[in-house]
């Protein structure tokens, strides 16, 4: 993906982040003295949750699920011992440390390796419910599970059991080294060690472990894909999301290891380090605040990393996107998708000074050439294809938009699908969200006009987000309804659709290569064909012939 997409859209706060904190800090100290208050045994010890106040509903909130290594705090994670006294499940206030998207302050601490499981009340009448799971997005340097985005109420309602869990970022979950201790993609082996969690204690809440989806949004959704090619064999779910990212989306992204980046963070901070081992050595002792701040003024590209490790160490991925093969997943169901309009958030605010100075190709294409003729030939081809004759002063924001949407997340998902297809996938569902309402999360923060669905607006429409301080209108809380419908209609019976109903007056087809069915998600859902078939057909033909030129290939 542009590595400059993901952050251009960080202008605008409705709420700061730290009273965020402060709020959820009283609202959950509240709770112990004042709402009601239940327990669970699980394998790990005695939970003691809360009620909530918002529905019929039960949080057990800030669970560890795993712990940094205090001497190692950029390497593998630990396990986390079993509770000897009742842990209070009170605060979902952690984040890792990071620069938080709202308002670029500096915040967290390694404490943060916690998990938030909210149960209906509906387990009280059940066998065991289904449990959805969520890996949030970030581009490996921002994000947290805490409810003032990933709010449950909405999908609890459906009688599901949802979780969210933080996992690190930044230098602290992405550090790529030759150096076993810190062979990198530490971000995605915590998110394993969530996922086993879940799998091996939910059903002391009322789950059931044999029905976990897991849901994945942009980079969330790309360590989920890596996860599945590297680790489906150990039953951790049955059913994915895959929501605007995948392997194939962070192609581009994937690099080898740097032993520079901690000598160039140290030096940063003040310290002349002489070594690799004596820079790891003081950025373990230095205040996490002061490494990420540091960092984020060096501006390293956070990642997924090639390792350069023994193969007795678990790899996650094991290998180049272009080179992983699916194992056989018969008893796995996939729902995946993109918006719109993904990359609006970006071209939105550009002026037209902004247009001419654009470099849309060459940095992009990410094609291992040495020819810089036949580069430009390729960069020209595309060119023309998107732009024609027009001159880069006029490049249109449209036009532009398409490309970089087709590009980064929309041709991404057509390859995704084949593969899943050709590795024998139970179900799987394509969706297009075309929705433009007053929860669309991206275009609400950043006051976008231009219509169309951004990259993350349709998770306004999943999850009860506190920056939405408006009330509801019509299409926004049908909207919700429907969406969640959705969801929790695939993670109860892998088919979003059972029945029609009002709601949803059209049954959702399985995606299949000969048709390339897809759901269209608007108030007026539409089942359509071939998505953007004419430029899907171009970058087929683009990657065929440049297929022994893409990074990674064998």
């Amino acid at each position: 993906m542009f590595h400059l997409l993901q952050y251009q859209y960080r202008e605008m706060v409705y709420e700061r982040f730290t009273e965020y904190f402060i709020v959820l800090l009283i609202f959950a100290l509240s709770f112990t003295s004042t709402s009601e208050s239940i327990i669970v045994k699980s394998k790990v010890g005695l939970i003691r949750g809360l009620r909530a106040l918002d529905g019929n509903y039960s949080m057990y909130l800030g669970i560890p699920y795993a712990r940094v290594n205090e001497s190692n705090p950029f390497g593998e994670s630990l396990a986390y011992p079993h509770f000897e006294t009742e842990f209070e499940a009170f605060n979902d206030t952690a984040i890792c440390p990071q620069q938080e998207e709202f308002n670029l302050t500096i915040v967290g601490n390694l404490d943060c390796l916690h998990l938030n499981i909210y149960v209906p009340d509906a387990v009280a009448k059940a066998a065991k419910l289904p449990v959805l799971v969520n890996i949030f997005g970030g581009q490996a340097r921002i994000g947290f599970a805490g409810r003032y985005i990933y709010g449950p109420k909405y999908l609890v309602e459906h009688d599901i059991i949802f979780i969210t869990f933080n996992y690190r970022v930044g230098p602290y979950g992405f550090f790529c080294l030759s150096t076993p201790e810190v062979s990198g993609n530490q971000g995605y082996k915590d998110q394993v060690k969530a996922l086993r969690w879940i799998r091996d204690n939910i059903e002391a809440f009322g789950g059931d472990s044999n029905k976990i989806t897991v849901s994945g949004h942009s980079s969330g959704a790309t360590s989920l894909d890596y996860i599945v090619h590297t680790l489906n064999d150990e039953n951790l779910f049955d059913k994915i999301i895959l929501q605007s990212g995948n392997a194939y989306s962070a192609t581009i992204e994937i690099r080898e290891p740097d032993d520079g980046l901690p000598i160039k963070l140290a030096n940063k901070l003040g310290y002349n380090a002489s070594s690799l081992d004596d820079a790891l050595h003081y950025l373990t002792i230095t205040d996490p605040k002061l490494v990420i701040n540091a960092s984020v003024s060096l501006d390293p590209l956070y990642s997924t990393c090639l390792e350069n490790t023994s193969d007795d160490i678990q790899k996650i991925p094991p290998d180049y996107p272009i080179n992983l093969k699916l194992p056989m997943i018969t008893n796995l169901s996939i729902l995946i998708g993109n918006t719109n309009a993904e990359t609006i958030y970006f071209f939105d605010p550009l002026s037209s000074d902004d247009m001419k100075k654009l470099d849309l190709f060459k940095h992009h294409l990410n094609l291992d050439l040495k020819d810089e003729v036949y580069m430009k030939e390729m960069e020209d081809i595309v060119y023309q294809f998107y732009f024609g004759e027009t001159e880069q002063s006029l490049l249109s924001k449209n036009e532009a938009m398409k490309f970089s949407a087709d590009f980064y997340y929309i041709y991404s998902s057509k390859i995704t699908l084949k593969k899943y297809l050709e590795a024998g996938a139970k179900n799987v569902y394509y969706f297009i969200f075309s929705y433009d309402g007053g929860r669309n999360f991206v275009k609400y923060r950043t006051h976008i006009s231009r219509p169309g669905a951004s990259h993350a607006d349709e998770q306004g429409y999943l999850y009860d987000m506190s920056i939405f301080n408006t009330t509801l209108s019509e299409n926004d809380a049908l909207m919700i309804k429907r969406m969640t419908t959705l969801w929790t209609n695939f993670v109860k019976y892998g088919n979003p659709t059972p029945a029609t109903t009002e709601l949803l007056p059209l049954q959702w087809l399985p995606y299949h290569q000969s048709t390339e069915l897809y759901m269209n998600i608007d108030l007026e859902m539409s089942l359509r064909t071939g998505p953007y078939f004419r430029r899907m057909a171009f970058w087929d033909l683009f990657f065929d012939i440049n297929e022994k030129f893409i990074k990674g290939v064998k």
